[in-house]
């Protein structure tokens, strides 16, 4: 499975974009998934992800503002983000095929791709 991320860019305090995550295979559909972030000079952290069954998990950072979604016929996940905070800023990673019980740790997924930049200016 490849995944290609897209969607990223520079927005001010307050505003919108929406990431998306087009995955290549038949199989994406079975798979669980999620976005990961990583700020300048942090850990890579997880943002939200959603099961094959839909089930999703927020961050608590991002719950309530963040929506986590997939299209199984385009294979493809997104990530609405509103009200977004210069704090989000930072490299977004989609992430396919968990192999561990929490579904929420860098470590339990198989397949990653490339990130894409979120700058949020104040």
């Amino acid at each position: 499975v490849q995944l290609q991320a897209s969607g990223g860019g520079l927005v001010q305090a307050g505003g919108s974009l929406r990431l998306s995550c087009a995955a290549s295979g038949r199989a994406f559909s079975s798979y669980s998934t999620a976005w990961f972030r990583r700020a300048p000079g942090k850990e890579r952290e997880f943002v939200a992800a959603i099961m094959w069954t839909g089930t999703t998990y927020y961050a608590d950072s991002v719950k309530g503002r963040f929506t986590i979604s997939r299209d199984n016929a385009k294979n493809t996940l997104y990530l609405q983000m509103n009200s977004l905070k210069p704090e989000d800023t930072a490299v977004y990673y989609c992430a396919a095929q968990c192999i561990g019980t929490t579904c929420r740790r860098v470590a339990e997924y198989h397949y990653w791709g490339q990130g894409t930049q979120v700058t949020v200016s104040s």
